[in-house]
């Protein structure tokens, strides 16, 4: 029986063509429509809200050690990883610190792991930061924006590659209306509202 010469290399064209679709649904950007309520704090990014606590801001912002309230989003390798803004606002620091990588879902990793952090200051002077934290797998972080860049809520503004977190850290007094294993969508999944 007579076979076709490409016959041992369809392995290859097969997983060749995998990659290639996991890699364009990992990388995928999907369109949001951000809520149109004043005053909404959005999920900067798709996932799973695994923390909601409070804590002290990233050193590097120097913000004080006040605690502030903390939502936390694991984003795993089947989400879309784009980040979004999630105010609008300028933005007034862009902080990266390296750190180690480890599991993102771990409670340690918003202190341990590579980050980067992005404030951003609304209209009426309330600050939320967004803090991209690499994770494991994900040893890539990719941010747009620049201090002085006005941004709109769900505004695209980075990237974490291959799975990782967010922390958002919203101002004093704000209560998130959302609840630990929640899923979030960027951009439309409202976190809390500005007091």
């Amino acid at each position: 029986m007579a076979r076709c010469p490409g016959y041992r290399h369809r392995w290859a064209r097969r997983t060749g063509l995998l990659a290639a679709g996991a890699c364009a649904g990992f990388f995928r950007h999907p369109p949001r429509v951000p809520p149109s309520r004043a005053g909404a704090i959005v999920a900067p990014a798709d996932g799973v809200i695994c923390v909601i606590d409070t804590a002290a801001p990233p050193a590097e912002l120097i913000m004080g050690d006040a605690p502030l309230p903390r939502v936390s989003i694991f984003l795993s390798v089947f989400d879309a990883h784009v980040q979004r803004a999630p105010v609008s606002g300028e933005v007034v620091a862009v902080q990266h610190r390296p750190g180690c990588f480890g599991s993102a879902d771990l409670p340690a990793a918003s202190d341990d792991n590579e980050r980067n952090s992005v404030r951003i200051r609304t209209a009426n002077g309330a600050e939320v930061v967004a803090v991209q934290v690499a994770g494991l797998v994900a040893r890539r972080i990719v941010c747009d924006a620049h201090v002085g860049d006005k941004l709109a809520i769900g505004d695209t503004y980075g990237l974490i590659r291959f799975g990782s977190r967010l922390d958002t850290y919203l101002p004093p007094g704000t209560e998130p209306v959302v609840i630990v294993g929640q899923r979030t969508i960027a951009g439309e999944t409202i976190l809390a509202d500005l007091p």
